[in-house]
């Protein structure tokens, strides 16, 4: 905006640049309705006015043409002239606010986010999930970033949002931190790290992932600049932000400014009084002719009136309030309008007229002495100085300086209540004389100065003393003399008056306004504060006069007339110019509706006299000159008391909430706090009616949201809640009338604003979007129970607010159903044609193949798809609580119905998918289980109405499902025994490649689960497939189950992960999931005792088939069957646990039955043991003392020994025992893998053994034994005793009182056969150093 008090050249030529394009046409339209057509060339650059005539098929259809076009252009040509007039009365509001304040407790607004940047933001989180970015992040913060991209970014809803222009980063964010709290809440604690730590860490993440590669520090400078646009705006912002809602061009702005002089407060207040004053005349006569607006009573016509002169009387109060000057301190009691006294008590007039002491005017004076010239009579170097002062006040020296260069430069400040003061300047020297007690005085000048005199330094001639030779002394200087608020003109003037200045003569004039409502014409004397006589201007009227006959003086006339009394006063000034300013400004201070305009038009400064204080009339003239060239003189003189001021605000509120609605910030229809400012003005100012105000923004935001425009709630809450208010009498902007019109527009926009509440709780989740903006469902809901109310005071029944809401969730559940239905639908075609790389040929196959695709559905397909869509189901609900459900807190059981209903939606096609899947297919399972987990977790849906049907459903499917998988197992049992080769699994599988177990296709977990641990890649479904529920031979080896059997680990696995599946399922009721979980664990219990049974019988017959000699080795069989008993044991103690009292028992008595089956197993293979050292006894029996076969091998022994070397006889037979030990040993203790079933196998092993040979030495008490039989005994006790002690046995079991025994008789043998044989050639039973060589 240009300067107003810019020079005129350059204005001049600015306005004459545009006008080249512009102006022409504008002033043509405003001369005739006639000559728009001619004059619209330049207000249309697409005119064809001055383009050749194009040729026409007839003359009537150019006729119609041209008329059509006249007609258009003379609509634009209104519309512009309506734009322009109120954009004056815009500006007025703007340039002189005394109702309203720019509102500083609004709401800071976000800026939107466009379509353009959410892309741009999706992009970068897209970035980061692809691990492009250097964000360093753990797993769960990028499986929340992921989520978050998939579920909101994504969202559809989202770009409505966007589309609506209420999503902002704001937006972003706060989605994001509630959709992160739940996870970080449910992350387990970690010492000396918060979760509060770990929130605000992944909140800043999300803040650089957000910001991208911008620099912080612009966007912050971008928010910070924004932000204070949004709070308070200065004039000019005000200005420039109405010229683009009303379209109005910069030169025209130029124009009507300075036209207006909006830059003159005294201009603007004038014109408020002016404008207030035709208010009131505008009341009297709608009294006067009983034009009155149609009223909901006759009775409220007289009220309306009372009204009118109401809120004209608030706005002279707020105009009064507003302070004018710091000097008088006049205040009026009443407040008083002199054309129009309707309101005033006219017996206390006289307590409001003016006394001379209430004028109080103060004035600064600077008094700035430069030099002084022609000093030649005093010596060079003589000192001078200056002294200044204004009569009444302080003296005030200048500093000292030679006769040589009297200069100085110097600033002297008073004050003084003087009009026309006297301010002295005297000239001094230092007396040089001895006696001398003062200074020499050489000159001195006194001047008068006043507001308007010049401000520029002066030469003034001295008036000398006799003391100065010098004759052409004068001084430069500079008097400036400042002009008080509260002084509006100031002058000589020549006067006469009826009451006052009853004399013609020339004086000094002073206005002064004491109030916003009091001016006084003052005269003033030199020298003198208080004024000699005073005018009060109350009343009276100026204009410009004819020079009147017999007063001599004055040369331009005018004078002020008071109505009715006829009291005229009369005025003459010196110049034209002077008179124009005088009648300006008492223009203004009387208030009066008639605007004198001068006789002639000056259009040049007069270059005399004061003409540098006089540069405002002629250029404020000059302004209004051009623009009445340039048309505008129609806007800046309209009386704006004959506009229909309540459709020119609807129009300007119209066009502001559309600039609003289209700027950058997501205001949700809020207006900025500078429109606020503006409007709130305007109506105060022009009396627009605040229900009017309302109902007209409500129909304004009621046709934005009908367009897809997201509107504030709350916002709408306000302006109906006023509306209300003033419809039923409750005056909340204290007017008590009610006009039919109002009546009747409420009641429309209430219907309106009923069906597009109603509209948006159906649609809640696409009209609030994520539960954005926040607070605004509720708001809506809460909006809705106000619209329902008949009348302020009686609310609505509870019962029919909730009907209404029951009815609109229910469509939200039809309406929310059927579009995730398409969703899914659309989801699953575009799935079908990327799997189908043919489909991709050309875009008409790929049409036609998708459409295809959707008509054969197969049941597992159609099984698929069900799984999908419970999927989304379970989503949309998931979403409702977390963003909807605080909304709906006084509703919830609503929000209940509206869930059971939603999922009774779902219901039948799920009932139709599951009617159309095969008896002996049980891959429904996931489903049931993908529901449940997520039903049985609400409060309130777990065991609805809807959840118990999905238990009708299933509960015959679970029980037949465990029937079969009963009679499987026990099948798999009987023939899996019949045919085991009791081979250890991990041996058979440990070759075997890793191979994956069956994947069905379903992203969702399936049922039953096997253990999280399992080291299967792509594991999604464990179920064992119907009819045969085999499991692969390698699974054993997957399940890592301790190298027991074939058929005990199919038998451990089926029951694992059918109590896995059965748990999984966690039924919801209560009864039957005891009964099946019993079921289940009987069952196990039953099997597990029957593979107990199996194995011992296996155990036994395998023992019994098998060598008694040394030569037998311990099967992998054997330790195989022991370990099936070890697995038994492990797997009953989970299998079979139970806490009921028969149950408990019952799993009592299987590992009762498994224990005794180990010790059996046990002894018959002790037995084993046993009866394997019985025959090497039994071959050393035949050395016993006194048999022929004893007798014969020693004769023959030694006759050979002669010629050969014979080995040592029965060596052999102990070496091949110890190895039997030690390789059983070593067997059983790397196969079997229960340590307490190995040791208490060696126990009884090493004892019966032990006691076998004791028994065997008693019965040879009386025999002296064969060396041979000696040697092997002495090896077998020594070897067996060191073997089992390096085993674990216990040094008590070792050393027992049967070993004690043997080894004494062996001790006691080998000393006699040393003496009767001549030694053991080394085999003794101390222990040596080189049996433990041979050992090794």
């Amino acid at each position: 905006m240009l300067d107003p008090s810019s020079s005129e050249e350059e204005s001049d030529g600015i306005v004459e640049e545009e006008s080249k394009e512009v102006m022409a046409p504008q002033a043509g339209s405003r001369i005739s309705p006639s000559r728009t057509s001619e004059s619209s060339g330049g207000l249309q650059p697409g005119s064809r006015g001055s383009s050749a005539r194009p040729s026409s098929p007839s003359p009537s259809a150019v006729s119609e043409h041209e008329k059509e076009e006249v007609e258009k252009l003379h609509r634009e040509e209104e519309e512009r002239k309506k734009k322009l007039q109120l954009y004056v009365f815009v500006m007025r509001c703007i340039a002189y606010p005394f109702n309203a304040k720019q509102p500083t407790d609004m709401a800071r607004r976000q800026q939107k986010i466009t379509k353009q940047q959410l892309q741009t933001v999706k992009d970068r989180f897209e970035s980061f999930l692809k691990g492009d970015t250097q964000i360093v992040a753990d797993e769960a913060f990028i499986n929340a970033v992921q989520s978050y991209y998939e579920v909101f970014l994504k969202s559809d809803r989202v770009a409505k949002m966007v589309q609506m222009g209420g999503f902002s980063a704001l937006d972003c964010r706060e989605v994001f931190k509630r959709h992160i709290e739940k996870r970080v809440r449910s992350l387990p604690e970690i010492d000396g790290l918060s979760k509060e730590t770990v929130l605000s860490s992944w909140m800043a993440k999300f803040d650089t992932i957000y910001r991208g590669d911008e620099d912080p520090r612009k966007a912050q400078q971008r928010m910070t600049a924004s932000a204070a646009s949004e709070l308070i705006l200065s004039k000019d912002q005000l200005y420039e932000m109405f010229q683009q809602i009303l379209g109005i061009k910069k030169f025209e702005h130029q124009l009507l400014y300075q036209a207006c002089q909006l830059d003159n407060l005294d201009e603007q207040a004038a014109q408020i009084r002016r404008e207030l004053d035709g208010r009131l005349q505008m009341a009297d006569q709608i009294a006067r002719a009983g034009k009155f607006p149609k009223f909901v009573s006759k009775e409220m016509e007289a009220m309306y009136i009372e009204e009118l002169k109401s809120s004209v009387n608030q706005l002279m109060a707020n105009l009064e309030s507003v302070p004018v000057s710091k000097g008088g301190e006049f205040k009026l009691q009443k407040l008083k309008k002199g054309h129009n006294t309707s309101i005033i008590d006219m017996g206390q007039e006289d307590e409001n007229q003016l006394s001379k002491s209430d004028v109080v005017l103060s004035f600064t004076l600077e008094v700035v002495i430069m030099e002084v010239q022609g000093l030649k009579s005093l010596a060079p170097n003589r000192i001078v100085y200056c002294t200044m002062e204004v009569e009444g006040g302080e003296k005030l020296q200048t500093d000292q300086a030679e006769a040589s260069k009297p200069t100085w430069g110097t600033q002297g400040d008073f004050t003084t209540t003087h009009p026309l003061p006297g301010v002295k300047v005297k000239l001094f020297t230092e007396s040089t004389g001895v006696l001398a007690l003062e200074d020499k005085e050489l000159g001195r000048v006194v001047l008068h100065p006043t507001p308007n005199s010049p401000k520029a330094a002066e030469l003034h001639k001295m008036t000398l003393t006799k003391a100065c030779p010098d004759h052409d002394l004068k001084i430069k200087l500079a008097v400036r003399m400042d002009k008080p608020q509260n002084m509006k003109h100031c002058g000589y003037l020549w006067a006469f008056g009826k009451n006052v200045w009853k004399r013609w003569k020339k004086r000094f004039f002073v206005l002064v306004q004491v109030s916003q409502y009091t001016f006084a014409m003052c005269s003033y004397r030199e020298k003198k504060a208080e004024p000699q006589e005073l005018l009060q201007l109350d009343g009276y009227t100026v204009d410009y006069t004819d020079p009147q006959p017999g007063l001599d003086g004055g040369r331009a006339f005018f004078n002020a007339v008071k109505g009715g009394e006829g009291d005229t006063v009369i005025f003459a000034s010196d110049d034209e110019q002077d008179r124009i300013l005088w009648v300006q400004a008492m223009y203004r201070a009387t208030g009066q509706s008639h605007k004198p305009v001068p006789p002639t038009q000056v259009q040049k400064l007069n270059s005399k006299g004061g003409a540098s204080a006089q540069m405002d009339a002629p250029i404020s003239q000059f302004y209004a000159d051009r623009a009445q060239k340039h048309g505008m003189d129609e806007f800046i003189s309209a009386n704006p008391c004959s506009f229909d001021h309540a459709q020119l605000f609807e129009m300007v509120q119209h066009l502001t909430l559309e600039h609003r609605i289209n700027d950058s910030f997501a205001s949700l229809g809020w207006f900025s706090p500078g429109q606020v400012f503006v409007l709130d003005e305007y109506c105060a100012r022009n009396g627009v009616r605040g229900c009017h105000r309302h109902l007209c923004y409500l129909g304004d935001l009621l046709g934005r949201s009908d367009t897809g425009a997201m509107i504030d709630p709350t916002l709408l809450h306000y302006s109906f809640a006023f509306c209300a208010s003033h419809v039923h009498g409750n005056r909340p902007d204290g007017l008590g009338t009610v006009a039919v019109e109002e009546k009747e527009r409420f009641e429309e926009i209430k219907e309106r604003l009923r069906v597009l509440l109603e509209n948006q709780i159906v649609n809640f989740r696409y009209c609030f979007p994520f539960g954005r903006p926040e607070g605004a469902l509720k708001a809506t809901l809460s909006l809705l129970e106000r619209v329902l109310m008949k009348d302020i005071v009686t609310p609505v029944p509870p019962e029919e607010v909730k009907g209404v809401i029951r009815k609109c969730l229910e469509q939200a559940a039809e309406i929310n159903y059927q579009r995730i239905k398409e969703y899914a639908t659309a989801e699953g075609k575009r799935r079908e044609m990327y799997e189908h790389p043919v489909y991709c040929l050309a875009s008409q196959v790929m049409d036609l193949t998708i459409q295809n695709a959707g008509q054969v559905a197969t049941p597992a397909k159609k099984l698929e798809d069900t799984i999908r869509l419970a999927e989304l189901v379970i989503e949309v609900l998931q979403q409702n609580e977390d963003h909807h459900a605080e909304a709906f807190a006084w509703w919830t059981d609503l929000m209940v119905e509206h869930a059971e209903h939603f999922l009774s939606l779902y219901a039948v096609d799920m009932d139709a998918a599951l009617e159309i899947q095969s008896p002996e297919s049980w891959d429904s399972f996931p489903l049931f289980q993908l529901l449940n987990d997520f039903l049985r977790l609400d409060y309130h849906l777990c065991n609805g109405k809807f959840h118990k049907h999905l238990q009708d459903l299933y509960a015959p499917l679970v029980v037949r499902y465990v029937d079969l998988m009963e009679t499987s197992i026990a099948q798999s049992i009987h023939r899996g025994f019949e045919r085991e080769g009791w081979e250890p699994v991990k041996s058979l599988t440990s070759n075997l490649p890793n191979v994956n177990l069956p994947n069905v296709n379903l992203q969702i977990p399936k049922v039953p689960n096997l253990p999280a641990a399992l080291p299967v890649s792509g594991l999604s479904v464990n179920l064992p497939q119907m009819p045969s529920f085999s499991t692969p031979s390698w699974m054993a080896a997957i399940y890592d189950s301790d190298n027991g059997s074939g058929t005990s680990e199919d038998l451990f696995w089926k029951l694992d992960a059918l109590q896995t599946f059965i748990r999984d399922l966690h039924w919801p009721e209560e009864e039957f999931a005891k009964h099946l979980d019993n079921r289940i664990k009987t069952m196990s219990s039953d099997m597990i005792e029957n593979c107990v049974k199996r194995t011992r019988m296996a155990f036994e017959s395998k023992l019994t088939k098998s060598s008694r000699s040394t030569d037998f080795r311990i099967p992998l069989s054997i330790c195989t069957m022991f370990n099936v008993m070890v697995d038994a044991k492990d797997q009953s103690a989970k299998l079979c646990a139970m806490e009921m009292g028969s149950e408990k028992q019952k799993h009592s008595e299987i590992d009762e039955r498994i224990e005794s089956s180990v010790k059996e197993m046990i002894s018959l293979l002790v037995a084993k043991f046993v009866a394997i050292l019985e025959s090497v006894l039994a071959k050393i029996s035949r050395y016993d003392e006194g048999t022929l076969f004893s007798s014969f091998l020693s004769f023959t022994v030694k006759a050979a020994s002669k010629y050969v070397d014979v080995p040592k006889p029965g060596m052999d037979v102990a070496d091949g025992y110890v190895t039997f030990v030690r390789h059983s040993q070593d067997i059983l203790r790397d196969k079997v893998n229960e340590e307490v079933y190995i040791e208490r196998l060696f126990d009884q092993w090493y004892t019966g053994t032990m006691d076998l040979l004791g028994r065997w030495l008693t019965e040879r008490m009386d025999q002296q034994l064969h060396v041979y039989q000696l040697k092997i005994l002495i090896r077998i006790v020594k070897k067996k005793y060191r073997d089992f002690r390096l085993q674990g046995v216990l040094d008590s079991t070792l050393n027992s009182k049967m070993y004690e025994t043997v080894r004494t008789r062996l001790t006691v043998e080998e000393a006699s056969a040393s003496v009767r044989e001549g030694g053991m050639q080394g085999i003794s039973m101390k222990d040596s150093d080189e049996e433990d060589e041979e050992d090794d």
